[in-house]
């Protein structure tokens, strides 16, 4: 049974061991939404994110009932690093069986807690349907992601440590990908504070949920494809589910580019470096997705910061270009002595800063004398973009833009 006495028990069981996050405060997305949004750095927990709390109020009542033999966790990385602390805590063998596409750090970070790790599949779903195999095998215990009301517990803490903190939010703001998160904050939100709205984010590559919450019923995807590994679920949990319909108020979608976004949003304005699967909340405000009376208190979970590296750089590169900051251009141009220097003393007079050059007169698509220049540009915005167009143009250089 998931209920406040679980989840107050829950909070018994991590005090001590899970961090009590910052819950702070966020001025600069408070002035662009129009809301007072405070966020709760989940990203600052222990193993980077909240899968801590339900995996050791899990474990911990395993072991309070003498189930000590090992425990057996099917993960994208999060839970299964929370799983990991938590058996290396108790002093028991863990088994983590994780998606082939999971993130080195996240391998790294369960094996540093002394783990098992077994890849198999190509999503969270077909890793899973292995551990459960592996489970029944070696007669072990198995510690569900989100489908288990003790984990849910778990979650729901953090839920007890932002009404804790502020008691008048007016609305909580979730990420969703299996539904424990949400589930066990919805059951603890609508116990202290049934007033306070509880809003459900997920992502479009990943809308299981989402049309489940619709349709009210449990709905299993074909596929799932987000750069929110977190919360990359292809099947919804009737489990879940039924927690999220009596408690969640709206549930929205996020895309790709808003995600994207809101990592740079958060890396750059905040400080704070967040993953995919944390940001969406922050996504939903930064796009319009939440509808609240302006002035209403929000508070947004970044629910991870465990973020691939390669990904992040990737993601920082393409941001620059989309806000107008880096330009990728193709400029063909006559093949001799000096066309080049003149070409990059064009740009310095608009002030545009070279990062990076290439020279190619050999390809077949060229004119015989002619030549390619690919050059990526720093600038200072779109209208900045734009002067180095006009200079071009007027300077008879036939261009085009890389995307």
């Amino acid at each position: 049974m998931l209920d406040l006495k679980t989840i107050k028990e829950a909070e018994e069981r991590l005090n001590g061991v899970a961090s009590y996050t910052p819950f702070s405060y966020a001025p600069i997305l408070s002035e662009m939404s129009g809301y007072q949004v405070y966020l709760k750095k989940e990203n600052l927990q222990q193993t980077g994110a909240f899968k801590l709390r339900g995996a050791f109020n899990k474990i911990a009542t395993l072991m309070e009932e003498g189930k000590k033999g090992g425990v057996v966790a099917a993960s994208a990385g999060n839970h299964a690093q929370g799983v990991a602390f938590a058996a290396n805590y108790f002093k028991i063998e863990a088994t983590i069986v994780m998606p082939d596409s999971t993130p080195m750090n996240k391998i790294q970070g369960v094996e540093r807690f002394g783990a098992k790790v077994i890849l198999k599949g190509a999503n969270y779903d077909e890793a899973y349907a292995y551990a459960c195999g592996y489970v029944e095998e070696h007669n072990l215990e198995f510690v569900h992601p989100f489908a288990d009301d003790l984990v849910m517990s778990g979650q729901g803490t953090v839920a007890v440590e932002m009404l804790d903190t502020q008691k008048d939010l007016d609305a909580i703001v979730v990420p969703v990908g299996g539904g424990g998160l949400i589930a066990g904050m919805g059951v603890a939100t609508k116990a202290l504070k049934p007033s306070t709205k509880v809003i459900g984010i997920a992502a479009n590559g990943a809308p299981a949920m989402k049309e489940s919450y619709d349709s009210k019923e449990a709905f299993c995807s074909l596929s799932v494809k987000t750069i929110a590994d977190g919360i990359a679920v292809r099947d919804a949990s009737p489990i879940t589910l039924e927690y999220i319909l009596n408690t969640v108020d709206a549930f929205e979608l996020v895309c790709e580019d808003e995600i994207a976004a809101a990592i740079l949003f958060l890396l750059e304005k905040q400080k704070v470096l967040v993953e995919g699967a944390g940001v969406v909340g922050v996504a939903a405000l930064m796009h319009d997705k939440i509808d609240l009376p302006k002035g209403s208190k929000v508070g947004i979970v970044l629910s991870g910061g465990n973020i691939d590296v390669t990904m992040l750089s990737l993601i920082i590169e393409k941001g620059l270009v989309k806000s107008s900051r880096k330009m990728k251009l193709a400029v063909v141009m006559v093949d001799k002595p000096g066309s080049l220097m003149n070409f990059t003393e064009l740009l310095s007079k608009v002030e545009a800063n070279i990062v990076h050059i290439g020279y190619d007169r050999t390809s077949v698509d060229l004119a015989f004398g002619d030549a390619t220049v690919s050059v990526f540009l720093e600038t200072k915005g779109a209208a900045h973009q734009e002067e180095v167009r006009k200079l071009l143009r007027e300077n008879e250089f036939k261009f085009e833009e890389i995307n």
